[in-house]
Parts: structure tokens; sequence; C-alpha cells
């Protein structure tokens, strides 16, 4: 019989991704990212963030929340091999494991604290939805956290891109303008799975308080639409209600 253990959340990540879609696969890909770390209020304690100011970078330890079942497979296939390649989960970054815990190193811009939420944790890099709640923080070791020759298994082989973003004057002003610099380096990275290429299909990616609306074709993404992000519609779209 498996032990069980009891793990308390800290904290939560505070971000414009209501939704899973189009978050970036890996952090620290997309610097432009801003996000805020709000901590449960038993944690609000000055004296456990002493020394926290002197890191650049910092490990976040976090729960796949959108993704708790009680089974796990011990294959996956991840989307970066087409969504089809089986690989064993433990060489994987996959959401579906036993545990459903997720590992990024983000960047530190600042601590903040604030009279009523304590200290709150300023970053970017964060491959974490809103509302994630995370369950402990460590400081990022330079020189043991960094290994630069390191082996990067079936990532080495997968191309790397960009693709050109033509966003139309009349819609991007819909996008308040502190968020247009983050929504563009999203849309670049391309948001949809890697085994879908439809020219034909539009897609949706809530991003702050927007749905924004587009199609890709010949690795150029092209804005549709920009409407009202609505979280019931959203639950339809990915229920295929």
């Amino acid at each position: 019989m498996s032990e069980v253990y009891e793990m308390k959340v800290i904290a939560r990540i505070h971000n414009d991704f209501p939704t899973k879609f189009g978050i970036p696969h890996q952090s620290n890909r997309l610097e432009t990212l801003k996000a805020t770390i709000v901590f449960e209020p038993e944690y609000r304690v000055t004296e456990a963030f002493r020394g926290l100011e002197e890191y650049s970078y910092i490990w976040l330890i976090w729960q796949f929340s959108e993704a708790v079942r009680d089974t796990w497979s011990p294959t996956v296939r991840p989307p970066r091999l087409g969504g089809n390649t089986r690989m064993g989960v433990f060489a994987t970054r996959s959401p579906f494991r036993p545990n459903n815990l997720g590992l990024s190193s983000v960047k530190l811009e600042k601590i903040e604290f604030d009279q009523e939420l304590g200290p709150i944790l300023h970053i970017s890099g964060a491959d974490l939805m809103n509302g994630t709640p995370i369950y402990d923080i460590k400081p990022y070791l330079p020189y043991a956290d960094s290994h630069p020759d390191a082996k990067g298994g079936f990532t080495d082989h997968i191309r790397d891109y960009r693709l050109q973003v033509e966003f139309p004057e009349e819609l991007i002003k819909e996008i308040p303008t502190g968020q247009r610099e983050a929504l563009l380096e999203v849309l670049a990275n391309d948001p949809r799975p890697r085994y879908q290429n439809r020219p034909d299909k539009v897609y949706g990616l809530a991003y702050g308080h927007k749905d924004i609306h587009f199609q890709v074709r010949d690795d150029i993404l092209t804005i549709c639409d920009v409407t009202e992000f609505s979280s019931q519609k959203s639950f339809d779209k990915q229920n295929n209600v």
C-alpha cells in the first residue's frame, strides 16, 4: 500500500492565463510573461522571506490542478512529438503524473510587502495557469542547478521556431497596452498543440479578459477577432458543448 503524505498549499499564482490553452510548455521561454505569487494567510510571515531578494531565480513546486486523476499511466504522448508517440511518463514533463507535480524555474523580479497580503513575489517566465496552487519555493543555485552540456532527450531533436504574427491595428487596440508585448510573444511561440496544423481552423486563446481568435497558415498567425472572455464559453469550447 502506498504511503500518503499531506502537502499544504502555501501560495497561488496570479497571471493572465485563465485557461490552459496557450501556456508555454516550459518556464523561462517567454520572459515578458509577468505574474505575482500571493501566499496563504498562514505563510504571510516576513521572516520566512529573509534573504530571498539576493537570488535572481527561484524554483516553484506546484500542482497540475487541472490534471488531477485517481489513476496514472506509465506512458504518455508528448504534444511536441505529434501526440502519437508514447514515452515513459518519467521521461517527460507531462502533467499526467502519479502526483501531478510541476517544477518551474522563474525569474524573481522583486518582492513587494503589502500591508494586507504580506510578501508578494513578482516573477516572470512562469508556465502556470492563473490560480495554480504552489506547494514550495526554493532558490535557484547557478553553481548546482545549471548544466549547459546536459542532454535533452527527445527535445534535442525538435524544431524550435517562432510564428510571424499579424495583428490588425483595430483589433490590437482591444488589448490593454500593458498586456500587448507578452501576448504577442505568446502568439509567436505558437500556442497550438504540436499535432494540430489545420489552416482552416479558428483557435481561441483566453488571455486576461479577452478571447483572441486566430488562424495559422504557412507559419503566419493571423488574428481574426478579439472578444470578451467568458469562462462558461471557454468551458463549452473545451468540452465540445
